[in-house]
C-alpha cells in the first residue's frame, strides 16, 4: 500500500513537462541569484572575469541548448513510439517516466534558460565583478552538468523504448507492486470484518478503473460514522454504474446518501489502470508483449520465451519470505479488504501466452517448464494451479500442433503434471 502523496507523485512523473518546467524556474532563479555575490565582499579576493568571456560561454550554450534539446524530444518521442508499436500501449506510462530521459531534457531547457536571461542580465550591466566570477563559476558548472548527462542519456536513448528495455520496466513495476502487496496483503485493511444489522451495497455513478483504496480513509469514515465497510474491489477493477463498490452496515441507526458519498471518496476512479497497487495489471501488460510478439505479422516466439522467464521470477516472489519489520499490521478493523488471488495472477500471465503460442512447440515447452519450476517452489496452493496450467496448456497444444513429434515433445515436458 502506498501513500497518497506518492501515488499523486507517481502520476506527476508520468507528465513529461513537469521536470522541466522545475528546471526553468530553478534556472532563472540562479541566474538572478549569482548577483548576491556582489553584496558580499568577495570581490575583493578573486579575479576579474570580463563579460566578454561569459558572454561567449553563454551564446554557446543558448546557441547549441534548444537544438539539442529538440533533438532530445524527437528522440524521445520516437522511443515513446516504438514502446507502444513493439510491445505494448499500456507499457507507455512506464516509458516516459524514464527519469534519465526526463532530466535530461530538464538540464538541456534548463541551461537554454539559464543562458538567455543571463545574457539579457549581463548586458544590461546587472552583475558587477563578484556577480560575474559567480555566474562564470555557474557557467562552467552548467557546461559540466550538460556534458555529463548527454553522455549518460546517449547510452540510455538508444536503449529506450526498445523490447528488452520495456520488460524489464514492466517486470521492475509489477515486481514493486507485488512485493509491496506480500507487505500488505489486505492494502491496509482487515481480512474480515463482522457485520452489524442491515448489509447495504455501496455504487458509484464513476465509469474507470480503481487505481487507489485508501484504508487509513476508510477507518476513519468508519470510526466517525459507525460502519462495517466490507470492499468488494481492487485496485484495477473496471467500475460502472450498478457495480458493487463495497458493502457497509452500521452499528446501529441507518445510513444515508451523505454517509455513502464520504465512504465512496475514500476510492480512486479515473480512465486507465496503474502498476502502483495493481499487480495483476503488470502480469497484463507483459502477457500482451508475449501475445503480440506471437502474432502472425510480427512472429517472434523469442520474445515470447524471455517475458515467460520474466513471469517466472516475477512469481517467486509471491513465496518469497517477508521479513516481519516489512509487515504491515493493520489497525482498521473496521475494514476489511480482499487479498490477491493466486488463480487470477496465472490466469492473466499465462493464459493468453498458452492460447496464443499453443502451435508453437518452442513456447510450449518453455511454458511447461515455467510451471514445473513455481511448481517446486515452496507453496502448496502455487503448486497446484501450477500444475493445473500446465494440464491446460497442454491440452490447448495438443489441440494446436499437428506434427507428431511435436506433440510427443510437448507431452513429454509436461509429464510431471500428469501425476500431481
Amino acid at each position: 500500500m502506498i501513500g497518497a502523496g506518492r501515488f499523486l507523485l507517481n502520476r506527476i512523473s508520468e507528465r513529461l513537462w513537469v521536470k522541466p518546467l522545475f528546471m526553468c524556474l530553478l534556472s532563472i532563479a540562479a541566474a538572478f541569484l549569482a548577483s548576491a555575490a556582489d553584496l558580499t565582499q568577495i570581490g575583493r579576493f578573486i579575479p576579474n572575469i570580463e563579460s566578454k568571456s561569459i558572454v561567449t560561454l553563454l551564446t554557446i550554450i543558448s546557441s547549441s541548448m534548444l537544438v539539442i534539446a529538440t533533438f532530445a524530444v524527437g528522440s524521445m518521442v520516437s522511443a515513446y513510439a516504438s514502446a507502444s508499436s513493439t510491445a505494448t500501449p499500456r507499457s507507455f506510462p512506464l516509458v516516459i517516466a524514464d527519469d534519465i530521459s526526463q532530466n535530461a531534457l530538464s538540464a538541456f531547457i534548463g541551461s537554454f534558460i539559464f543562458s538567455i536571461v543571463a545574457l539579457i542580465a549581463l548586458e544590461n550591466g546587472y552583475y558587477e565583478k563578484a556577480g560575474r566570477f559567480t555566474l562564470f563559476i555557474m557557467t562552467l558548472a552548467i557546461f559540466a552538468i550538460v556534458i555529463a548527462t548527454f553522455v549518460r542519456w546517449v547510452d540510455r536513448v538508444a536503449r529506450l523504448g526498445r523490447m528488452g528495455s520495456t520488460i524489464d520496466k514492466v517486470e521492475a513495476a509489477t515486481a514493486r507492486s507485488l512485493r509491496q502487496r506480500r507487505c500488505v496483503p489486505n492494502l491496509g485493511g482487515s481480512a474480515k470484518v463482522t457485520h452489524h444489522g442491515e448489509i447495504k451495497p455501496l455504487y458509484t455513478e464513476c465509469i474507470g478503473y480503481v487505481q487507489r483504496i485508501d484504508a487509513m480513509r476508510l477507518q476513519e469514515c468508519a470510526e466517525a460514522l459507525q460502519l462495517q465497510v466490507e470492499v468488494a474491489v481492487l485496485p484495477g477493477a473496471f467500475i460502472a454504474p450498478g457495480s458493487v463498490l463495497a458493502y457497509v452496515s452500521a452499528d446501529m441507526g441507518s445510513l444515508t446518501d451523505i454517509t455513502m458519498d464520504k465512504v465512496v471518496a475514500a476510492f480512486t476512479i479515473s480512465d486507465d489502470r496503474t502498476f502502483d497497487e495493481d499487480p495483476r495489471f503488470g502480469l497484463i501488460v507483459l502477457s500482451e508483449i508475449a501475445s503480440r510478439a506471437l502474432s502472425p505479422g510480427i512472429n517472434d516466439p523469442g520474445t515470447a520465451i524471455d517475458v515467460i522467464g520474466t513471469l517466472v521470477r516475477i512469481f517467486a516472489i509471491w513465496t518469497s519470505p517477508v521479513k516481519e519489520e516489512d509487515m504491515h499490521h493493520s489497525d482498521c478493523d473496521r475494514i476489511s479488504i480482499p487479498g490477491l488471488s493466486l488463480d487470477d495472477l496465472f490466469d492473466d500471465a499465462f493464459t493468453p501466452i498458452a492460447r496464443d503460442g499453443a502451435s508453437t512447440i518452442e513456447v510450449v515447452v518453455r511454458l511447461q517448464k515455467a510451471f514445473k519450476s513455481l511448481g517446486t517452489l515452496p507453496d502448496e496452493q502455487m503448486r497446484k494451479v501450477a500444475h493445473q496450467h500446465a494440464r491446460m496448456a497442454l491440452a490447448r497444444a495438443e489441440l494446436a500442433l499437428n506434427f507428431p513429434k511435436d506433440i510427443e515433445d510437448a507431452r513429454k515436458a509436461a509429464a510431471y503434471s500428469a501425476t500431481a
